[in-house]
Protein backbone atom coordinates (compact mmCIF):
# COMPACT_ATOMS: atom_id res chain seq x y z
CA UNK A 1 0.00 0.00 0.00
CA UNK A 2 1.69 3.07 -1.11
CA UNK A 3 2.22 6.50 1.72
CA UNK A 4 -0.44 8.45 -0.81
CA UNK A 5 -3.32 5.80 -0.47
CA UNK A 6 -2.16 5.75 3.36
CA UNK A 7 -2.99 8.79 4.04
CA UNK A 8 -5.73 8.82 2.22
CA UNK A 9 -7.48 6.09 4.50
CA UNK A 10 -5.82 8.14 7.53
CA UNK A 11 -8.37 10.91 6.62
CA UNK A 12 -11.39 9.30 5.92
CA UNK A 13 -11.09 7.08 9.33
CA UNK A 14 -11.03 10.57 11.07
CA UNK A 15 -13.72 12.15 9.27
CA UNK A 16 -16.03 9.12 9.96
CA UNK A 17 -14.96 9.80 14.01
CA UNK A 18 -15.78 13.32 13.38
CA UNK A 19 -19.29 12.46 12.21
CA UNK A 20 -19.55 9.86 14.84
CA UNK A 21 -19.09 12.67 17.25
CA UNK A 22 -21.62 14.73 16.27
CA UNK A 23 -24.46 12.44 17.44
CA UNK A 24 -22.93 12.47 21.03
CA UNK A 25 -24.77 15.10 23.65
CA UNK A 26 -22.57 18.55 23.47
CA UNK A 27 -21.33 18.90 26.58
CA UNK A 28 -19.75 15.48 26.11
CA UNK A 29 -18.72 15.95 22.17
CA UNK A 30 -14.92 16.96 22.83
CA UNK A 31 -14.32 14.09 25.16
CA UNK A 32 -15.50 11.28 23.23
CA UNK A 33 -13.93 12.14 20.05
CA UNK A 34 -10.45 12.70 21.91
CA UNK A 35 -11.28 9.36 22.92
CA UNK A 36 -11.87 7.80 19.91
CA UNK A 37 -8.96 9.42 18.20
CA UNK A 38 -6.66 7.96 21.12
CA UNK A 39 -7.73 4.80 20.10
CA UNK A 40 -7.23 4.96 16.53
CA UNK A 41 -3.65 6.31 17.16
CA UNK A 42 -3.08 2.91 19.25
CA UNK A 43 -5.16 0.43 16.91
CA UNK A 44 -2.43 2.06 13.66
CA UNK A 45 0.20 1.27 15.93
CA UNK A 46 -0.33 -2.11 17.22
CA UNK A 47 -0.76 -2.92 13.51
CA UNK A 48 1.59 -0.76 11.72
CA UNK A 49 5.01 -1.77 13.73
CA UNK A 50 6.18 -3.86 10.81
CA UNK A 51 6.01 -0.93 8.34
CA UNK A 52 3.27 -2.82 6.27
CA UNK A 53 -0.56 -1.75 6.85
CA UNK A 54 -2.54 -4.32 4.61
CA UNK A 55 -5.84 -4.03 3.04
CA UNK A 56 -6.96 -6.51 6.12
CA UNK A 57 -5.63 -3.87 8.46
CA UNK A 58 -6.95 -1.00 7.33
CA UNK A 59 -10.85 -2.95 6.52
CA UNK A 60 -10.53 -3.87 11.08
CA UNK A 61 -9.82 -0.32 11.58
CA UNK A 62 -12.99 1.10 9.50
CA UNK A 63 -14.94 -1.43 11.56
CA UNK A 64 -13.37 -0.15 14.48
CA UNK A 65 -14.73 3.85 13.22
CA UNK A 66 -17.88 2.34 12.31
CA UNK A 67 -18.33 0.87 15.98
CA UNK A 68 -17.92 4.29 16.82
CA UNK A 69 -21.51 5.13 15.44
CA UNK A 70 -23.04 2.82 17.60
CA UNK A 71 -20.88 3.75 20.78
CA UNK A 72 -22.77 7.66 19.96
CA UNK A 73 -26.42 5.74 19.35
CA UNK A 74 -26.14 3.72 22.80
CA UNK A 75 -25.11 7.14 24.98
CA UNK A 76 -27.78 9.27 22.64
CA UNK A 77 -30.40 6.78 23.69
CA UNK A 78 -28.83 6.79 27.49
CA UNK A 79 -29.03 10.85 27.79
CA UNK A 80 -32.69 10.44 26.75
CA UNK A 81 -33.86 7.49 29.25
CA UNK A 82 -32.10 9.53 32.16
CA UNK A 83 -33.75 12.52 30.84
CA UNK A 84 -37.21 11.48 30.42
CA UNK A 85 -37.04 9.18 33.50
CA UNK A 86 -35.98 12.51 35.67
CA UNK A 87 -38.62 14.45 34.22
CA UNK A 88 -41.49 11.95 34.34
CA UNK A 89 -40.19 10.17 37.52
CA UNK A 90 -37.78 12.48 39.90
CA UNK A 91 -39.66 15.80 39.31
CA UNK A 92 -41.38 17.81 42.46
CA UNK A 93 -44.28 17.72 43.92
CA UNK A 94 -45.61 20.20 42.55
CA UNK A 95 -45.01 18.24 39.02
CA UNK A 96 -46.64 14.78 40.35
CA UNK A 97 -49.57 16.81 41.18
CA UNK A 98 -50.41 18.66 37.87
CA UNK A 99 -49.91 14.70 35.84
CA UNK A 100 -52.80 13.36 38.35
CA UNK A 101 -54.78 16.19 37.65
CA UNK A 102 -54.11 15.91 34.35
CA UNK A 103 -55.41 12.54 34.13
CA UNK A 104 -58.49 13.62 36.37
CA UNK A 105 -59.49 16.09 33.44
CA UNK A 106 -58.89 13.88 30.98
CA UNK A 107 -61.26 11.21 32.67
CA UNK A 108 -63.88 13.99 33.46
CA UNK A 109 -64.47 15.36 30.08
CA UNK A 110 -65.24 11.91 28.67
CA UNK A 111 -67.63 11.78 31.33
CA UNK A 112 -68.81 14.35 30.31
CA UNK A 113 -68.57 14.18 26.35
CA UNK A 114 -69.65 10.60 26.34
CA UNK A 115 -73.58 10.49 26.42
CA UNK A 116 -73.73 6.82 27.58
CA UNK A 117 -72.09 7.63 30.67
CA UNK A 118 -74.54 11.10 31.14
CA UNK A 119 -77.08 8.87 30.74
CA UNK A 120 -76.48 6.60 33.65
CA UNK A 121 -75.01 9.37 36.15
CA UNK A 122 -78.23 10.74 35.73
CA UNK A 123 -80.42 8.33 35.80
CA UNK A 124 -78.39 7.13 39.12
CA UNK A 125 -78.74 10.23 40.32
CA UNK A 126 -83.14 9.62 40.11
CA UNK A 127 -83.29 6.24 41.32
CA UNK A 128 -86.93 4.40 41.78
CA UNK A 129 -89.46 5.93 44.37
CA UNK A 130 -88.80 4.88 47.75
CA UNK A 131 -90.71 1.59 48.59
CA UNK A 132 -91.10 0.02 45.19
CA UNK A 133 -91.00 -3.67 46.76
CA UNK A 134 -90.79 -7.50 44.97
CA UNK A 135 -92.95 -9.50 47.02
CA UNK A 136 -91.77 -13.12 47.62
CA UNK A 137 -92.76 -15.89 49.36
CA UNK A 138 -90.87 -16.51 51.84
CA UNK A 139 -88.16 -19.15 51.70
CA UNK A 140 -88.77 -18.67 47.71
CA UNK A 141 -86.30 -18.13 45.38
CA UNK A 142 -86.45 -14.55 43.71
CA UNK A 143 -86.05 -16.18 40.44
CA UNK A 144 -88.53 -18.25 40.24
CA UNK A 145 -92.36 -17.53 39.78
CA UNK A 146 -94.53 -17.80 43.12
CA UNK A 147 -97.57 -15.73 43.08
CA UNK A 148 -100.51 -16.05 41.80
CA UNK A 149 -102.90 -13.22 40.32
CA UNK A 150 -106.03 -14.68 42.75
CA UNK A 151 -103.57 -13.24 45.60
CA UNK A 152 -103.21 -9.84 44.23
CA UNK A 153 -106.89 -9.38 43.64
CA UNK A 154 -107.87 -9.70 47.18
CA UNK A 155 -104.78 -7.58 48.26
CA UNK A 156 -106.37 -5.27 46.14
CA UNK A 157 -109.84 -5.65 47.73
CA UNK A 158 -108.65 -5.43 51.10
CA UNK A 159 -108.04 -2.06 53.67
CA UNK A 160 -104.46 -1.38 52.35
CA UNK A 161 -102.67 1.01 55.49
CA UNK A 162 -99.10 -0.20 54.37
CA UNK A 163 -99.68 -0.74 50.41
CA UNK A 164 -100.75 2.07 47.69
CA UNK A 165 -100.30 -0.04 44.76
CA UNK A 166 -100.38 -3.53 43.44
CA UNK A 167 -99.09 -5.12 39.93
CA UNK A 168 -98.80 -8.52 38.66
CA UNK A 169 -96.90 -9.63 35.72
CA UNK A 170 -96.14 -13.35 34.29
CA UNK A 171 -92.76 -13.92 31.92
CA UNK A 172 -93.74 -16.34 28.54
CA UNK A 173 -92.27 -17.25 25.14
CA UNK A 174 -94.34 -15.95 22.54
CA UNK A 175 -94.09 -15.30 18.65
CA UNK A 176 -93.35 -11.92 17.26
CA UNK A 177 -94.19 -10.61 13.70
CA UNK A 178 -93.17 -7.19 12.37
CA UNK A 179 -95.10 -6.67 9.71
CA UNK A 180 -94.52 -9.27 7.08
CA UNK A 181 -91.22 -10.08 8.98
CA UNK A 182 -91.12 -12.92 12.05
CA UNK A 183 -89.41 -10.75 14.96
CA UNK A 184 -88.19 -14.18 16.49
CA UNK A 185 -89.55 -15.46 19.66
CA UNK A 186 -89.36 -13.12 22.38
CA UNK A 187 -89.95 -12.92 26.39
CA UNK A 188 -93.29 -11.57 26.60
CA UNK A 189 -94.07 -10.56 30.35
CA UNK A 190 -98.58 -9.71 30.38
CA UNK A 191 -98.43 -7.42 32.93
CA UNK A 192 -100.69 -5.42 34.88
CA UNK A 193 -101.67 -2.09 32.74
CA UNK A 194 -100.10 -0.31 36.04
CA UNK A 195 -96.89 -1.81 36.56
CA UNK A 196 -94.78 0.80 35.67
CA UNK A 197 -96.73 3.51 37.43
CA UNK A 198 -96.53 0.69 40.66
CA UNK A 199 -92.28 0.45 40.30
CA UNK A 200 -91.98 3.95 39.86
CA UNK A 201 -90.33 4.64 36.62
CA UNK A 202 -90.68 8.20 35.16
CA UNK A 203 -92.69 8.46 32.55
CA UNK A 204 -90.81 10.42 29.98
CA UNK A 205 -89.68 6.84 29.10
CA UNK A 206 -93.52 6.32 27.78
CA UNK A 207 -95.26 7.18 25.14
CA UNK A 208 -97.70 8.68 26.79
CA UNK A 209 -99.22 10.62 23.61
CA UNK A 210 -99.42 7.69 21.89
CA UNK A 211 -102.52 6.04 23.34
CA UNK A 212 -103.59 2.82 21.13
CA UNK A 213 -107.34 2.21 19.94
CA UNK A 214 -109.31 0.32 23.17
CA UNK A 215 -109.45 -2.99 21.07
CA UNK A 216 -105.57 -3.44 20.70
CA UNK A 217 -102.93 -4.32 23.54
CA UNK A 218 -100.59 -2.00 24.59
CA UNK A 219 -96.64 -3.31 24.48
CA UNK A 220 -93.42 -1.51 26.13
CA UNK A 221 -90.24 -2.96 24.65
CA UNK A 222 -87.12 -3.59 26.80
CA UNK A 223 -84.71 -1.01 25.91
CA UNK A 224 -82.12 -3.89 24.55
CA UNK A 225 -84.38 -5.61 22.41
CA UNK A 226 -85.21 -1.93 20.91
CA UNK A 227 -81.41 -1.21 20.23
CA UNK A 228 -80.84 -4.77 19.05
CA UNK A 229 -84.03 -5.81 17.08
CA UNK A 230 -85.04 -1.51 15.79
CA UNK A 231 -81.34 0.03 16.01
CA UNK A 232 -82.32 2.53 18.53
CA UNK A 233 -85.21 4.39 16.43
CA UNK A 234 -87.32 6.39 18.17
CA UNK A 235 -90.28 5.86 15.47
CA UNK A 236 -90.67 2.45 16.51
CA UNK A 237 -93.40 3.91 18.95
CA UNK A 238 -96.88 3.39 17.41
CA UNK A 239 -96.11 0.88 15.24
CA UNK A 240 -97.72 -2.77 15.56
CA UNK A 241 -96.39 -5.77 16.19
CA UNK A 242 -98.10 -9.54 16.14
CA UNK A 243 -97.60 -11.21 19.77
CA UNK A 244 -98.30 -14.09 18.93
CA UNK A 245 -101.81 -14.11 17.46
CA UNK A 246 -102.92 -10.69 18.62
CA UNK A 247 -101.61 -7.30 17.86
CA UNK A 248 -100.08 -4.81 20.20
CA UNK A 249 -99.28 -1.61 19.20
CA UNK A 250 -95.75 -0.53 20.84
CA UNK A 251 -96.50 2.66 23.32
CA UNK A 252 -92.99 3.06 24.69
CA UNK A 253 -89.63 2.22 25.75
CA UNK A 254 -88.85 0.33 29.30
CA UNK A 255 -86.27 2.93 31.35
CA UNK A 256 -82.97 0.86 31.76
CA UNK A 257 -83.58 0.08 35.61
CA UNK A 258 -86.22 -2.46 34.25
CA UNK A 259 -83.92 -5.26 33.61
CA UNK A 260 -83.96 -5.53 37.91
CA UNK A 261 -87.25 -7.34 37.60
CA UNK A 262 -86.88 -10.82 37.38
CA UNK A 263 -88.20 -12.98 34.72
CA UNK A 264 -85.65 -11.08 31.95
CA UNK A 265 -88.61 -9.59 29.25
CA UNK A 266 -88.13 -8.53 26.38
CA UNK A 267 -90.93 -6.48 26.07
CA UNK A 268 -94.55 -5.83 28.68
CA UNK A 269 -97.63 -6.37 27.28
CA UNK A 270 -99.90 -4.51 29.77
CA UNK A 271 -103.22 -5.64 30.01
CA UNK A 272 -105.59 -5.13 33.04
CA UNK A 273 -105.69 -7.41 36.06
CA UNK A 274 -109.12 -8.39 34.85
CA UNK A 275 -108.07 -9.94 31.59
CA UNK A 276 -105.02 -11.43 33.15
CA UNK A 277 -105.77 -15.53 33.47
CA UNK A 278 -105.41 -17.01 36.95
CA UNK A 279 -103.57 -19.81 35.69
CA UNK A 280 -100.13 -19.32 36.42
CA UNK A 281 -97.64 -17.63 38.83
CA UNK A 282 -95.60 -15.03 38.52
CA UNK A 283 -94.05 -12.07 40.17
CA UNK A 284 -95.97 -9.03 42.49
CA UNK A 285 -94.69 -5.55 42.39
CA UNK A 286 -96.20 -3.33 45.22
CA UNK A 287 -95.38 0.00 46.39
CA UNK A 288 -95.62 0.91 50.60
CA UNK A 289 -96.97 4.05 52.15
CA UNK A 290 -95.03 6.19 54.58
CA UNK A 291 -96.05 3.86 57.35
CA UNK A 292 -95.18 0.46 55.41
CA UNK A 293 -91.71 2.03 54.45
CA UNK A 294 -90.90 2.54 58.59
CA UNK A 295 -91.12 -1.23 58.65
CA UNK A 296 -88.48 -1.74 56.34
CA UNK A 297 -85.45 -2.71 57.85
CA UNK A 298 -82.19 -3.07 55.21
CA UNK A 299 -83.96 -2.87 52.51
CA UNK A 300 -86.55 -5.80 53.59
CA UNK A 301 -89.94 -5.66 55.14
CA UNK A 302 -92.22 -8.86 56.55
CA UNK A 303 -95.34 -9.79 54.97
CA UNK A 304 -98.28 -11.65 56.95
CA UNK A 305 -101.69 -12.52 55.39
CA UNK A 306 -104.45 -14.43 56.72
CA UNK A 307 -106.66 -15.82 54.44
CA UNK A 308 -110.96 -16.46 54.86
CA UNK A 309 -109.68 -19.34 57.40
CA UNK A 310 -107.64 -17.01 59.50
CA UNK A 311 -104.37 -19.36 58.31
CA UNK A 312 -101.07 -17.23 57.92
CA UNK A 313 -99.05 -16.74 55.31
CA UNK A 314 -95.85 -15.20 55.08
CA UNK A 315 -94.37 -12.86 52.16
CA UNK A 316 -91.19 -11.08 52.35
CA UNK A 317 -90.76 -7.70 50.38
CA UNK A 318 -87.90 -6.78 48.82
CA UNK A 319 -86.51 -2.93 47.42
CA UNK A 320 -85.01 -3.04 44.28
CA UNK A 321 -82.57 -0.60 44.98
CA UNK A 322 -81.55 -3.96 47.30
CA UNK A 323 -80.90 -6.06 44.03
CA UNK A 324 -78.64 -4.22 42.46
CA UNK A 325 -76.51 -1.34 43.54
CA UNK A 326 -75.81 2.01 41.39
CA UNK A 327 -72.58 3.36 39.84
CA UNK A 328 -71.62 4.98 43.57
CA UNK A 329 -72.27 1.62 46.11
CA UNK A 330 -70.52 -0.52 42.85
CA UNK A 331 -67.73 2.04 43.02
CA UNK A 332 -67.31 1.82 46.76
CA UNK A 333 -67.10 -1.98 46.74
CA UNK A 334 -64.51 -1.83 44.31
CA UNK A 335 -62.35 0.74 46.37
CA UNK A 336 -62.57 -1.78 49.36
CA UNK A 337 -61.83 -4.32 47.49
CA UNK A 338 -58.88 -3.00 46.16
CA UNK A 339 -58.15 -1.88 49.69
CA UNK A 340 -58.38 -5.54 51.01
CA UNK A 341 -56.05 -6.64 47.90
CA UNK A 342 -53.26 -3.74 48.37
CA UNK A 343 -50.89 -5.74 51.12
CA UNK A 344 -50.70 -8.51 48.52
CA UNK A 345 -49.13 -6.51 45.64
CA UNK A 346 -47.30 -3.69 47.72
CA UNK A 347 -45.84 -2.84 51.23
CA UNK A 348 -48.32 -0.51 53.31
CA UNK A 349 -45.61 0.35 55.67
CA UNK A 350 -44.23 4.21 55.10
CA UNK A 351 -41.32 3.36 58.63
CA UNK A 352 -38.33 5.87 58.54
CA UNK A 353 -35.44 5.75 60.31
CA UNK A 354 -32.29 7.68 60.97
CA UNK A 355 -29.48 7.89 62.92
CA UNK A 356 -29.33 11.26 62.67
CA UNK A 357 -31.02 14.09 64.99
CA UNK A 358 -32.14 16.38 62.00
CA UNK A 359 -35.63 15.65 61.29
CA UNK A 360 -37.89 17.24 59.75
CA UNK A 361 -40.24 19.43 61.53
CA UNK A 362 -44.03 18.48 62.45
CA UNK A 363 -45.32 21.40 59.87
CA UNK A 364 -42.99 19.61 57.03
CA UNK A 365 -44.27 16.11 58.48
CA UNK A 366 -48.03 17.36 58.03
CA UNK A 367 -47.34 18.78 54.58
CA UNK A 368 -45.79 15.15 53.93
CA UNK A 369 -48.90 13.30 54.92
CA UNK A 370 -51.06 16.15 53.08
CA UNK A 371 -49.33 15.71 50.05
CA UNK A 372 -49.98 11.82 49.98
CA UNK A 373 -53.45 12.32 51.02
CA UNK A 374 -54.23 14.84 47.96
CA UNK A 375 -52.69 12.04 45.64
CA UNK A 376 -55.15 9.38 47.36
CA UNK A 377 -58.15 11.92 46.67
CA UNK A 378 -56.96 12.01 43.12
CA UNK A 379 -56.16 8.47 42.41
CA UNK A 380 -60.04 7.70 43.45
CA UNK A 381 -61.11 10.94 41.65
CA UNK A 382 -59.68 9.31 38.51
CA UNK A 383 -60.54 5.65 39.40
CA UNK A 384 -64.00 7.13 39.67
CA UNK A 385 -64.68 8.31 36.20
CA UNK A 386 -62.32 6.38 34.46
CA UNK A 387 -64.64 3.12 35.68
CA UNK A 388 -68.19 4.99 34.57
CA UNK A 389 -66.22 5.96 31.56
CA UNK A 390 -65.52 2.54 30.35
CA UNK A 391 -68.45 0.38 31.76
CA UNK A 392 -71.08 2.94 30.34
CA UNK A 393 -69.79 4.54 27.35
CA UNK A 394 -71.59 1.88 25.16
CA UNK A 395 -73.87 0.15 27.21
CA UNK A 396 -77.58 0.83 27.77
CA UNK A 397 -78.43 2.62 31.16
CA UNK A 398 -77.87 0.44 34.23
CA UNK A 399 -76.90 -2.94 32.36
CA UNK A 400 -75.62 -5.70 34.00
CA UNK A 401 -72.66 -5.69 32.14
CA UNK A 402 -71.67 -2.31 32.68
CA UNK A 403 -72.21 -2.37 36.35
CA UNK A 404 -69.34 -5.72 36.21
CA UNK A 405 -67.14 -3.81 33.73
CA UNK A 406 -67.27 -0.35 36.32
CA UNK A 407 -66.11 -3.01 39.20
CA UNK A 408 -63.67 -4.42 37.60
CA UNK A 409 -62.02 -1.51 36.27
CA UNK A 410 -62.18 0.68 39.12
CA UNK A 411 -60.74 -2.16 41.67
CA UNK A 412 -57.54 -2.62 38.85
CA UNK A 413 -56.86 1.25 38.94
CA UNK A 414 -57.29 2.03 42.19
CA UNK A 415 -55.14 -0.65 43.46
CA UNK A 416 -52.49 -0.19 41.03
CA UNK A 417 -52.93 3.60 41.70
CA UNK A 418 -52.60 3.03 45.32
CA UNK A 419 -49.22 1.12 44.80
CA UNK A 420 -48.14 3.40 42.46
CA UNK A 421 -48.67 5.95 45.45
CA UNK A 422 -47.06 4.25 47.98
CA UNK A 423 -44.03 3.25 45.49
CA UNK A 424 -43.51 7.20 45.10
CA UNK A 425 -44.51 8.43 48.67
CA UNK A 426 -41.35 6.19 49.44
CA UNK A 427 -38.91 7.71 47.59
CA UNK A 428 -39.69 11.22 48.01
CA UNK A 429 -37.18 13.07 50.36
CA UNK A 430 -39.48 13.81 53.50
CA UNK A 431 -37.94 17.93 53.93
CA UNK A 432 -38.37 18.39 49.98
CA UNK A 433 -40.67 16.53 48.78
CA UNK A 434 -38.64 15.60 45.91
CA UNK A 435 -37.65 11.92 44.34
CA UNK A 436 -34.37 11.12 45.45
CA UNK A 437 -32.14 10.06 42.46
CA UNK A 438 -28.95 9.11 41.51
CA UNK A 439 -28.74 5.56 42.39
CA UNK A 440 -25.58 3.84 43.51
CA UNK A 441 -25.19 0.08 44.80
CA UNK A 442 -23.06 -0.15 48.30
CA UNK A 443 -21.39 -3.46 50.08
CA UNK A 444 -21.57 -6.57 48.61
CA UNK A 445 -23.79 -9.35 48.45
CA UNK A 446 -21.70 -11.99 50.46
CA UNK A 447 -21.37 -9.82 53.26
CA UNK A 448 -25.27 -9.25 53.39
CA UNK A 449 -25.05 -10.15 57.54
CA UNK A 450 -21.53 -8.92 58.18
CA UNK A 451 -22.22 -5.38 57.05
CA UNK A 452 -24.96 -3.33 55.19
CA UNK A 453 -25.54 -3.59 51.41
CA UNK A 454 -27.96 -2.14 49.33
CA UNK A 455 -29.35 0.74 46.90
CA UNK A 456 -28.45 4.40 48.41
CA UNK A 457 -30.15 7.54 46.78
CA UNK A 458 -29.65 10.79 47.32
CA UNK A 459 -31.70 14.02 47.50
CA UNK A 460 -30.40 16.10 44.66
CA UNK A 461 -31.05 19.22 47.50
CA UNK A 462 -28.79 17.63 49.91
CA UNK A 463 -31.72 17.06 52.41
CA UNK A 464 -31.30 12.97 53.03
CA UNK A 465 -30.10 9.78 51.85
CA UNK A 466 -32.28 7.06 51.28
CA UNK A 467 -30.97 3.53 52.20
CA UNK A 468 -32.71 0.60 50.30
CA UNK A 469 -31.69 -3.14 51.49
CA UNK A 470 -30.79 -5.50 48.71
CA UNK A 471 -31.65 -8.25 51.45
CA UNK A 472 -33.66 -7.39 54.10
CA UNK A 473 -32.67 -9.35 57.39
CA UNK A 474 -33.95 -8.67 61.34
CA UNK A 475 -31.82 -5.90 61.16
CA UNK A 476 -32.39 -4.53 58.48
CA UNK A 477 -35.37 -5.06 56.58
CA UNK A 478 -36.93 -1.23 55.67
CA UNK A 479 -36.27 1.99 54.02
CA UNK A 480 -33.83 4.41 56.21
CA UNK A 481 -33.87 7.67 56.04
CA UNK A 482 -30.72 9.64 56.93
CA UNK A 483 -31.13 13.08 57.56
CA UNK A 484 -28.32 15.19 56.48
CA UNK A 485 -26.30 18.09 58.66
CA UNK A 486 -24.68 21.29 57.85
CA UNK A 487 -21.48 19.13 57.58
CA UNK A 488 -22.86 17.90 53.67
CA UNK A 489 -23.53 21.40 52.88
CA UNK A 490 -20.06 21.98 50.72
CA UNK A 491 -21.28 19.42 48.77
CA UNK A 492 -24.17 20.78 46.86
CA UNK A 493 -22.95 24.49 47.49
CA UNK A 494 -24.00 24.60 43.38
CA UNK A 495 -27.62 23.37 44.03
CA UNK A 496 -28.73 27.14 45.21
CA UNK A 497 -31.05 24.70 48.10
CA UNK A 498 -30.08 23.58 51.15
Amino acid sequence: MTPRSKSVFHALDRGLLCCASLLVPEMQRAEWRLEWESELWHARRSNGSSGEVSWRTEREIADFCFGAFQDAACLRCLCWRNRRRFALLHGSAAQCLFWLTGLLLVSYLFSILLPGVRAELDFSSAQMRPGSILILERGANGSVPTMAIDQVRIWERGRRRYFDGFAFYRVAAESVGFGAHAAGTWRIAEASSNLFAVAGWSQHYLAADQEPRREMQRLVLSELMWRNKFGANPDIVGTVLLVGSQPARVVGIAPGDAWRLPGNSDAWLLTPDSEISSSGRGYVVAHLTRRGRAEMWGGLVDIAFYDARRSEHDFLGKAFQEQTPGPANIYWFGVLLALLALPAIASVSLAEYSFSSHKPSRTLRAVRLGFLGLKVLLIMSIAWFSSVDLAYWHSPVSSPSGAYIQLVTCFAVFLFGMRWTLLDQRQRCPVCLRRVTNPAQVGLASRTFLAWNGTELICASGHTLLHIPGLPTSWFSTQRWLYLDTSWDFLFAGSGVK
